[in-house]
Order: structure tokens, then sequence, then C-alpha cells
């Protein structure tokens, strides 16, 4: 696989300055681009070295200590756009992302891989990643949508509508994929030289359970909100 040279990834300076520029004068938060794209950069580095560690010793203490630290992360930022800020409500959240994202994430590790050894940390952490993160995107959509419908519609339909809204970017990934693109596994399977049909059988379960945990994450959520608030 190419290796990219350290050097070289300060030319993405170039086109994220260019956002950046946009995004302030549009937006008009001036460092929040550049904020975000430190944070980034620090934290996979941090992870790298975390995960070089944790592949060679494969302990179940650090492996749970990173799975617990990844859904409650995904919380936090699925909380940040919805105005309700209580313990509750955090509360919910991460038991959404735990229960539709776990059960996912143990689904595939022992049903569909039928691994070995199902805590094999090289396919747990990047599974996790993928599920917990996405399930956090979906049930933010889904939690900022509900608040603005619930202003002027019955619970029953803001519920639908925000459901509807969250799983639209994942349907469309489903009907464009392959067509218009190629998700971001499958791609690096295919560069690191693994059989592209072997690639796809991958990308099919994966793109699979990102969905469902997703949309279970926001079912769990939508289902139980209004009960917080009687």
């Amino acid at each position: 696989m190419q290796t990219i040279a350290l050097s070289h990834l300060l030319f993405m300076i170039i086109p994220l300055s260019i956002v950046g520029y946009a995004y302030y004068r549009w937006v008009g938060k001036k460092g929040e681009i550049a904020q975000a794209t430190l944070r980034m950069s620090v934290q996979l580095i941090l992870v790298g070295y975390v995960l070089t560690s944790l592949f060679e010793t494969n302990t179940l203490w650090m492996l749970s200590l990173l799975l617990i630290v990844m859904v409650t992360t995904a919380s936090f930022i699925a909380r940040r756009n919805i105005p309700q800020k209580d313990f509750k409500t955090f509360g919910l959240i991460l038991v959404s992302i735990v229960l539709g994202g776990s059960f996912n994430l143990a689904w595939v590790l022992w049903v569909v891989l039928e691994l070995n050894n199902p805590f094999d940390a090289r396919f747990v952490i990047p599974l996790a990643g993928m599920i917990y993160a996405n399930a956090m995107n979906a049930l933010s959509l889904a939690a900022e949508r509900y608040e603005k419908e619930k202003e002027h519609l019955p619970h029953e339909k803001a519920r639908s509508i925000a459901f509807k809204a969250s799983m639209i970017p994942q349907i469309n990934q489903f009907l464009a994929v392959g067509f218009v693109s190629l998700p971001g596994m499958m791609t690096g399977q295919i560069l690191s030289g693994v059989d592209p049909l072997v690639a796809v059988r991958y990308q099919i379960v994966v793109m699979a359970m990102i969905l469902c945990s997703g949309a279970m994450s926001n079912i769990i959520y939508l289902a139980y909100l209004p009960r917080l608030y009687k």
C-alpha cells in the first residue's frame, strides 16, 4: 500500500483553508474549521498510538475502556445540537447508541464473521468506530429535527418526519454505492491489495450494520423521549 509522507499531509492545508475561509464569510465562525481540523489530527494521532499498543497486547480491559470512551464521546457529540442538555437526555442518547450500536456490532462479530476470537481488537475497534459514529450522526439528525417539528406538530407526526430525515443519508448511500461511490472500507481494502469481490462482501455487511445501528438507535430515542418529560 502506498505510504503517505508526513510532510505531504501539510498539502491538505490548502483545500482546508479555502473551506475555512468560505465558512467564516458565510457562517461567521472564524476558527471552527481550524479547531475541528486540529482536534481531528490530534485525536487520530493519539488513537494511532493507543491502537498500536492494543493490537500488540489485545487486553480485554483496554478494549472495553476504548469502547466506553467511544460511546460516551459519541453521546456528548450527538447532544450538541439539541436544546436539552440535562442528564436525562444524555442518558437516553447514551442508552440508544449503546443498545442500537452494540446489538449490530455483536451480531456481525459473532454471527456474520464467525471469528475464532470475537474480542479481537483488530476487528472490534474498526467496526465499533463505524457503527457508533454513524449511530451518533443518525441520532443527532433525528433529535434536532424532532425538536423543530414538535413545536407545531403532535409527537407521532414529528417522530415520523425526524426518523425519515435521519435515514435519508443512509438510504442515499445504499442507492449510490457502486455506481456513484466506493465506500471508505472497500476503498481501503482495495488499496491494500484485497480482492475486490472479497472487499464487496465486507462492504455489504458494513453498510447494512451502519444503517441498522443508526435506525435502531433512533427508534429507541424517539420512542422513549416523550416519557422523559411527562
